[in-house]
């Protein structure tokens, strides 16, 4: 997941050094001359190379979420991993156990997609609608779920929301896992004609 990103940004005191170099000799040589022209350039690059030495490029490093190289999907998939960490935040929360089972179900489904789509950030458009929609609005219900359970309210309007969320839990799950297998729909039909082209060479050679 989290990568370490090195970056190295140059010293300007090079060039400073070379500047200075050109303002001191302008006021001691006759720079209008070609002979004096060539003496501060040469100091000039002389001075910017030393200094280049003393003073090497900062060298920083921080840490990322992502590093697919596309930053968009970088963006994305940092959403959805806090919206499944919130997901699992809510997870523990939640005493009931079917309820539980089925919110672990849709964190394992989320995680398995930013795998694949870090693995394959191609994959990042077949998956905007379920990172931008469904994921935020499954957590959204959820955490309204988890707030009428601490809070013990009773009536019947929580009551009717309590039942209709832990009765739509598995088939939000299951929408999650579907997401991710048509992730792999290309790949399976690869592999299907793949094993197709194998049985017929293996049988053309009398090996099937």
């Amino acid at each position: 997941m989290s990568r370490i990103i090195t970056t190295e940004k140059p010293s300007v005191l090079p060039w400073f050094a070379a500047g200075a170099v050109w303002l001191v000799l302008g006021f001691v040589l006759p720079l209008y001359r070609l002979w004096a022209l060539g003496l501060t350039a040469v100091v000039s690059v002389g001075a910017w190379l030393a200094a280049k030495k003393i003073c090497p490029p900062q060298i920083t490093q921080h840490e990322v979420a992502f590093n697919t190289g596309v930053g968009d999907v970088d963006q994305m998939l940092e959403g959805i991993e806090k919206e499944l960490a919130a997901l699992h935040a809510i997870n523990d929360a939640i005493p009931d156990q079917r309820l539980s089972d089925a919110m672990s179900r849709m964190e394992n489904a989320g995680r398995s997609i930013v795998e694949a789509v870090e693995a394959a950030p191609a994959k990042a458009k077949t998956v905007r609608r379920f990172a931008n929609y469904y994921l935020p609005d499954a957590v959204k219900i959820l955490q309204q779920y988890a707030t009428l359970a601490r809070q013990g309210v009773k009536g019947e309007n929580a009551a009717s929301v309590k039942a209709e969320v832990e009765q739509n839990a598995e088939s939000i799950a299951t929408a999650f896992e579907n997401q991710l297998d048509a992730l792999y729909a290309a790949e399976s039909m690869d592999l299907s004609a793949d094993l197709a082209v194998l049985q017929s060479l293996m049988k053309g050679q009398g090996l099937g």
